[in-house]
């Protein structure tokens, strides 16, 4: 198999799977129980806490632990909204993602109005259309740092910055982007930041949300005193000890992530394009993360692609894997190229440290022979 869809989840190294296992058998106790066979776990929780915070620069205690990236969203975007009851106004981008799009559209039947902010050709946001749409009754700003179809960089700290200056709320998904990228809160005015460890080599089910220790926050899920009364819910210590091992890791080789993995993603998108008729990227040439990429193949259907890939043992994927089973081209290209059937006929690839040079060559020739019979 050959592995090309690590914006939709990463495989869990040894050494998490290790980190985990005592949890899962014979430390099974209930951190929050009083003998120490349960509250010993307090422990383990508080150290990938640090583990986890120090991925982001931030101070531990101001990472609440949740179940996923969507969870985060959701949490960031209700306490915000909670902390300034009188104001009716989000704004967000028209290419976030779907947990922050359908919480909006929720929201927008619950009476709130929503700002969706346009992208241009290349997947670019314009600073001046958010200044442009922040107004005194906007109660929070909820825009991605990374965006995980097309890995496209939004301006974070210019964005923080501007929110701040105008005494806004600034919620951003780093969803994507942690792991992948330098992250350091202490240098960033952000207020929330959503986190979900399966991006970067964590098991599926375990996220964060970081909230800023001067930032007012209300809980989403209401019980018991877990989470620092932040977040009701008995603690799944194995996930917890597996994200932050895999934290500690990714912090370990961040320096050497781009490095890695640019070349290979480059290689592999100079190979399509070149060998492949009527191929297209889609999103800003440089300011993206260095593991994705996004082509669209004119003429060829997303799946009928994606299908001859899967033939082959290549898995990549057409857009994000929350919205697989929905027959809707993607959001994000369509909103970059509206007239463009390009958000129908596209692929993702996004790639990680352990993709080798073979697999890159033979991507690109299963995609050159894949897009000639179907063109056939």
């Amino acid at each position: 198999m050959i592995y090309l869809d690590h914006n939709a989840t990463t495989p869990v190294p040894q050494e998490v799977v290790e980190a985990m296992m005592p949890y899962l058998t014979s430390e099974w106790g209930n951190p929050s129980s009083s003998y120490r066979f349960g509250s010993k776990l307090k422990r383990v929780i508080e150290n990938a806490r640090e583990q986890v915070a120090g991925l982001i620069a931030a101070e531990p205690r101001e990472l609440i632990f949740t179940s996923c990236g969507t969870e985060s969203n959701n949490t960031a975007i209700h306490a915000a909204l909670q902390v300034n009851p009188d104001k009716k106004h989000i704004v967000t981008s028209t290419v976030e993602h779907s947990s922050v799009l359908n919480y909006c559209m929720a929201l927008q039947k619950q009476g709130y109005r929503v700002t969706y902010l346009p992208v241009d050709c290349e997947g670019l946001l314009k600073l001046g259309d958010l200044e442009s749409a922040i107004d005194n009754d906007t109660a929070m700003v909820s825009l991605m740092w990374a965006n995980n179809e097309t890995g496209v960089l939004f301006p974070v700290l210019e964005i923080a910055e501007l929110c701040r200056a105008r005494g806004v709320l600034f919620h951003c998904d780093a969803v994507q982007a942690a792991g992948k990228i330098p992250i350091n809160v202490r240098n960033l005015p952000v207020d929330y930041l959503s986190l979900t460890g399966h991006k970067f080599h964590a098991p599926k089910g375990i996220g964060a949300l970081y909230v800023h220790r001067r930032t007012p926050f209300l809980p989403f899920v209401y019980g018991g005193h877990q989470e620092h009364n932040l977040r009701g819910g008995t603690e799944n210590v194995a996930l917890i000890a597996g994200m932050g091992r895999a934290a500690g890791l990714a912090s370990k080789h961040l320096s050497n992530y781009e490095q890695k993995v640019r070349p290979l993603r480059d290689s592999l998108e100079e190979g399509i394009l070149k060998t492949t008729p009527n191929a297209e990227l889609n999103g800003h040439k440089t300011l993206r993360l260095a593991n994705t990429t996004n082509i669209s193949f004119q003429g060829i259907e997303s799946e009928a692609l994606l299908l001859l890939l899967d033939k082959d043992g290549i898995c990549a994927s057409s857009g994000s894997a929350c919205l697989a089973d929905s027959d809707e081209p993607s959001h994000v290209i369509k909103a970059m190229k509206p007239e463009n059937p390009a958000a129908g006929q596209m692929i993702r690839f996004s790639l990680a440290t352990n993709t080798r040079r073979q697999d890159i060559t033979a991507t690109v020739k299963a995609v050159q022979t894949a897009v000639s019979t179907l063109s056939g």
